[in-house]
């Protein structure tokens, strides 16, 4: 039904479609974009810096296909290796696929990716306390809920509480 996969340079106009068909619905759970986010260069700048960040392992940036059209967004990022072998994830999915169970599957798939192939130990989650859809796909991709981290991220403009969720890679556990 749906497929991930690293973003490549040829992405560009899908994201920013993406991204303009969203425009008044991402910022209500980002932080404040320029005007030249909603560029093709503004792509493009992303696309490349999101490439540089999976060759020197600090940030994986993931698109979420379906039919071949790009309808969200998983990232890794804050990697952090050594003794942690950590990241965060974040996701973005189109306002009209919401509700479907796409994000679900298409965490299930990244985080497959982060434990198998990129071989992390843990995956953590913040998201708003309200943002009760968010938190049911992390619940459902097998996140647990760790606690609530107070005004730890600044939200269109202001600091926002967060529910932090975490998942532990299972050949790790004890």
């Amino acid at each position: 039904m749906i497929e991930v996969r690293l973003v490549k340079e040829q992405d560009a106009a899908d994201l920013l479609s993406l991204e303009l068909r969203n425009k008044e619905f991402f910022p209500l759970y980002t932080g404040k974009r320029e005007e030249r986010f909603y560029t093709l260069d503004g792509q493009k700048e992303r696309i490349d810096r999101a490439i540089a960040s999976a060759a020197d392992d600090t940030g994986y940036y993931f698109v979420i296909l379906m039919d071949e059209n790009i309808i969200g967004i998983v990232m890794l990022s804050e990697v952090v290796r050594w003794n942690l072998q950590s990241c965060w994830i974040g996701y973005f999915l189109d306002k009209d696929q919401n509700g479907k169970g796409y994000m679900t599957e298409a965490v299930r798939q990244v985080v497959a990716i982060a434990f198998d192939e990129l071989e992390f130990h843990r995956l953590e989650a913040g998201v708003m306390p309200h943002n009760i859809g968010s938190i049911k796909v992390l619940l459902k991709a097998g996140f647990h809920k760790e606690g609530i981290a107070k005004q730890n991220v600044k939200i269109n403009g202001k600091w926002q509480d967060h529910q932090t969720l975490a998942i532990i890679n299972p050949r790790d556990l004890i």
